[in-house]
């Protein structure tokens, strides 16, 4: 696709819409309008990705790939009805997925899951408002924990934790990305929660011990 050169200034470009730049890029070929959403995006599409093959060689070639794939297909699959960041999640979900698959270390679980029934390691990493400088030491510190103990869950419970958790995406939108039933991904969650609280508790279980040599 031959690329149209526009007389828009960048400033105008991070005030537009996602949707007004996807208009832009299908109809003008304007590349500085692709620039901006790849710019607006591109942390968020690689931070899923990596966090899924916990490889940033194989994240890498994955976020590439999605991209290619992303210019190939805005002019044909693209719903302009629809947000284009869940449409582009869509495909670096597929992509990711595809690779795992091919290392033959996908594993289906599923169960019962009440959305209610939440765990509270997410809600207390999302205060930032902490001025004590121990404190903020402790939140980096269950953070770094709690980002450790996802990346030991399996991968499509890896998956609900973030698309719900990190990316606040709703749980019929995760089955839609997900290509299973909303029962599916609450049974994800239900056994991705279990897990963590196992892991959590084999961490406390530990420092007991520590604690009493």
């Amino acid at each position: 696709m031959e690329l149209v050169k526009r007389h828009v200034s960048d400033k105008s470009y991070k005030d537009l819409r996602d949707r007004d730049l996807v208009k832009l890029f299908r109809k003008n070929g304007d590349e500085s309008a692709f620039n901006e959403l790849l710019n607006r995006h591109q942390s968020k599409v690689y931070s899923y990705i990596y966090s899924m093959v916990l490889n940033p060689e194989v994240a890498n070639d994955i976020f590439q790939e999605t991209f290619t794939k992303i210019v190939t297909k805005m002019d044909d699959t693209y719903n302009e009805q629809g947000k284009w960041i869940a449409w582009t999640m869509r495909i670096a979900h597929n992509a990711t997925i595809d690779y795992l698959r091919k290392q033959k270390r996908y594993v289906h679980v599923s169960g019962p899951y009440d959305e209610d029934d939440s765990s509270d390691y997410f809600e207390r990493m999302e205060d930032e408002d902490v001025v004590d400088a121990d404190d903020q030491m402790i939140m980096n510190e269950e953070r770094s924990d709690l980002m450790r103990h996802i990346s030991r869950l399996p991968e499509e419970q890896r998956t609900v934790v973030l698309l719900r958790h990190y990316y606040e995406m709703p749980f019929k939108e995760i089955a839609e990305l997900t290509d299973v039933s909303i029962n599916t991904a609450l049974g994800r969650m239900r056994y991705a929660l279990i897990n963590l609280r196992k892991y959590f508790e084999e961490d406390r279980q530990q420092e007991l011990k520590h604690a009493k040599q």
